[in-house]
């Protein structure tokens, strides 16, 4: 790949900083780019950069609703909802690469032949038999029924024409070349009747995926017949990086650890306030941890002001304290509960300013003045993540990026529970 290829123009790592949010897919008649999170490492090649953006659109797609899909329009312009059916389109486009042609029906054809599948109420209507002595016919040819594509089904039609609209829009994903342009006149009502008409009949998983994903289309392009461009992504990475860390190092169960408030009125009434929920707890070994996902500047830019600020980190000493001084918790961990803080926020392993080669990083701690007991919770640590592993490593058993994980945040702890080692090069201060 030359110094950069026409796919990696295409690309573009974020700043997370105003009017530089956006994740995801843009594209018009005339260009199209993908926007990756920050920190975020580019392959050197264009095989794997494909495969990472097809992986950033799965991510996009599993971790984003309609409500993280605002996007950010002209100031007192209303925000704009992004509904745009990436997952049909790329259905769409794997499926005509796979068959290498469009949808096509077969329609029966019949032939004279001695050999074959014998269709014996078109033998009866074609073939003439010999009578035997004994009066009973004997056939020596048998009309068999054979199949061939019927090229001109108004399937193959449709299907052909959002093949098109698919490549026109994502097929430089995956190839510069173009398929043929359709010559059927777009019609969504009818487009839409004869796709329904074919699920409902159909009983092929393959070709049911095929016919959802082209209803899909239909329907969208329905709706947005006067839109130029189209998204898919989001301004709200946060949300996802929030999702992530949770699905990689949490449980399920967390909502007996969130701090609940109330008030109890002079009059005898009650008020019970929505609880505290941390973004993630995480168990290992017996131990707590409380993990707040930080989707900040910081493991980029090396700023302290790009670091969390006074109210998460009192929020986290909190977490910490009502889980350590809770009495369901002394039940099942005795009387000094281990209980570990810490703020997750994303970097780059191959390129950055902490002198780390290790997915995981230790940068500092976070504590308050107003706590002082010495406790392991009270020391919120900064650990940073490369963006690419966590993204690729989110399904599947997730234990070795727990152990991992705990092992960056507990080496603030190592030397007497003192400042983070010097000597550990996957620590940097």
């Amino acid at each position: 790949m030359g110094i950069e290829s026409e796919l990696l123009r295409r690309c573009h790592v974020n700043k997370n900083e105003d009017g530089d949010r956006f994740v995801g897919v843009r594209a018009d008649t005339d260009n199209a780019m993908v926007y990756f999170p920050i920190g975020y490492q580019l392959p050197d090649n264009d095989q794997d950069l494909r495969q990472d953006i097809l992986h950033l659109i799965s991510v996009l797609a599993e971790f984003t609703n309609r409500d993280d899909k605002v996007l950010a329009m002209q100031k007192f312009e209303a925000p704009q909802f992004v509904d745009f059916p990436i997952n049909a389109y790329m259905e769409i486009i794997n499926s005509y690469m796979e068959l290498k042609s469009y949808y096509t029906e077969k329609k029966a054809v019949y032939r004279t032949s001695d050999r074959g599948k014998v269709h014996w109420g078109q033998t009866l209507k074609r073939q003439r038999p010999l009578i035997q002595s004994n009066g009973s016919p004997i056939y020596t040819n048998f009309t068999v029924r054979v199949s061939a594509p019927n090229d001109s089904n108004l399937i193959t039609k449709i299907h052909k024409y959002c093949v098109y609209e698919s490549f026109s829009k994502l097929g430089w994903l995956f190839t510069p070349d173009m398929p043929e342009k359709s010559n059927i006149e777009r019609n969504d009502r009818m487009f839409l009747t004869v796709l329904r008409d074919k699920l409902a009949s159909t009983h092929n998983d393959k070709d049911k995926r095929l016919f959802s994903a082209m209803i899909a289309m239909i329907e969208y392009m329905d709706e947005k017949t006067k839109e130029k461009q189209f998204y898919f992504g989001t301004d709200r990475f946060e949300y996802v990086w929030e999702k992530l860390v949770d699905r990689v190092f949490g449980i399920k169960e967390k909502k007996n650890y969130f701090p609940r408030t109330e008030w109890k009125l002079n009059t005898g009434k009650k008020k019970t306030n929505a609880a505290l929920e941390p973004d993630t707890i995480m168990l290992h070994n017996g131990n707590i941890y409380v993990l707040d996902a930080k989707y900040y500047r910081f493991g980029v830019t090396g700023n302290p002001n790009d670091l969390p600020e006074s109210s998460s980190i009192n929020k986290q000493i909190t977490y910490g304290e009502y889980i350590y001084t809770g009495d369901k918790y002394k039940k099942n961990y005795g009387n000094d509960v281990p209980v570990y803080n810490a703020f997750i926020m994303p970097y780059n392993v191959n390129n950055n300013l902490f002198g780390s080669n290790e997915f995981y990083a230790n940068i500092g701690e976070a504590t308050g003045d107003w706590k002082t007991n010495g406790h392991k919770y009270e020391r919120v640590q900064g650990i940073v993540v490369d963006i690419r592993y966590l993204m690729y490593h989110y399904t599947g058993k997730t234990s070795k990026q727990i152990m991992d994980l705990a092992q960056s945040i507990e080496s603030a702890f190592v030397i007497n529970g003192g400042a983070l080692p010097n000597n550990d090069s996957s620590v940097a201060i």
